[in-house]
């Protein structure tokens, strides 16, 4: 049990003048008592309230480590699950629910008035996940750190003929030799004029010369994800690439030496999104500057123009702008940063200058 984590979900339940939640997102559970469960159509909940009289409810079919301590609660599949649960709720209270409770459970538990009131309170678990203690910032270093080894590995299998598919088909291998357990995502590889879809998924293009290369990877490590970006190109860099490259890594870095403690999120895409625009290529950075993440390749929080909340220590996004131009190319140059109290860690060591792959 992470009783700390639970706890700092509490305060900031207390915040919205609530002592209890039933938290359903299989990683939110895992996240407060290190039990991971895919319930697929069955029934999986944490319960937690002020008092710390916390439950889990469990079908038969699970199974969890021993030693966990918390009140557990079995049912069966022929079991009245929502009744069950009715049980212990405190019904004179608000219960605040998980944004993923499926409404099958849901609405039974509001038919039976099983509390005084029903709210999404969601945001205080995700704003806890959004703020890593000192076990999680470590062990997204490390994440990070075989990502960037890995990146090294994968500007090596660029050579004449090869293609997207026949390179990403060989990065999960080389992810496992270096100690992750898996992808945090399906790796995007683009060649040339594929780099301007953010979101390609390789395919037979074939490499050649003059193509840029992308490569937006990550992994898992310890159950916490990587992500970063590199554009490389191959035999030869002409002088629109160049200048392209040279703007977004411009943004890139500018965007990073902004963040610290109490700066509006907001600002660092400001920073980039104007730097960019300002170089003449502001339609065509058509995303948000960066996401949060953690146990989740996407976490819940943004960096975009909208978000106004203060950066706070602990908490980890990407830093990703680019600029993608269709038909003719795309650079995009991504890290993972770490705010700190004195200002903010950048988790990716691999070199953001232009490099020509011969």
């Amino acid at each position: 049990m992470k009783i700390n984590r639970i706890n700092r979900a509490l305060d900031s339940l207390k915040e919205q003048g609530i002592s209890q939640m039933l938290i359903v997102d299989p990683m939110s559970i895992y996240y407060m008592t290190d039990v991971y469960i895919e319930p697929h159509e069955r029934f999986f909940g944490l319960y937690i309230r002020e008092d710390g009289n916390h439950v889990m409810f469990l079908n038969n079919l699970f199974t969890i480590p021993d030693g966990v301590d918390i009140e557990k609660v079995w049912y069966s599949d022929t079991d009245p699950i929502c009744e069950i649960i009715a049980r212990y709720l405190d019904k004179e209270q608000v219960l605040g629910v998980d944004k993923d409770i499926k409404a099958r459970f849901l609405l039974p538990l509001m038919e039976a008035n099983a509390a005084k009131s029903f709210v999404n309170s969601s945001l205080a678990v995700d704003m806890t996940r959004g703020i890593k203690d000192e076990e999680e910032q470590e062990k997204m270093r490390v994440a990070s750190a075989i990502n960037d080894q890995a990146m090294a590995i994968f500007k090596t299998l660029i050579h004449e003929g090869v293609t997207e598919k026949q390179v990403a088909d060989q990065m999960l291998a080389i992810y496992l030799d270096l100690g992750a357990e898996a992808y945090s995502f399906p790796p995007i590889v683009s060649f040339g004029a594929n780099a301007a879809d953010p979101h390609h998924s390789p395919d037979d293009t074939v490499l050649k010369e003059g193509d840029c290369v992308l490569f937006d990877v990550g992994c898992i490590k310890d159950g916490y994800c990587s992500d970063m970006t590199r554009t490389f190109f191959y035999k030869f860099v002409d002088e629109h690439q160049k200048e392209i490259y040279n703007l977004v890594k411009n943004a890139n870095e500018t965007a990073e030496a902004k963040i610290k403690e109490g700066v509006a999120i907001h600002v660092f895409d400001d920073t980039a999104r104007n730097l960019i625009a300002d170089g003449g290529y502001g339609p065509q950075f058509n995303h948000r500057l960066g996401h949060f993440i953690g146990l989740a390749e996407h976490e819940f929080g943004d960096v975009s123009s909208t978000n106004e909340n203060p950066a706070q220590a602990g908490m980890i996004f990407s830093i990703e702008p680019g600029i993608y131009l269709p038909g003719d190319t795309g650079v995009r140059i991504e890290d993972l940063v770490l705010v700190t109290k004195d200002g903010v860690e950048i988790l990716n060591k691999y070199p953001k200058e232009i490099e020509i792959i011969e």
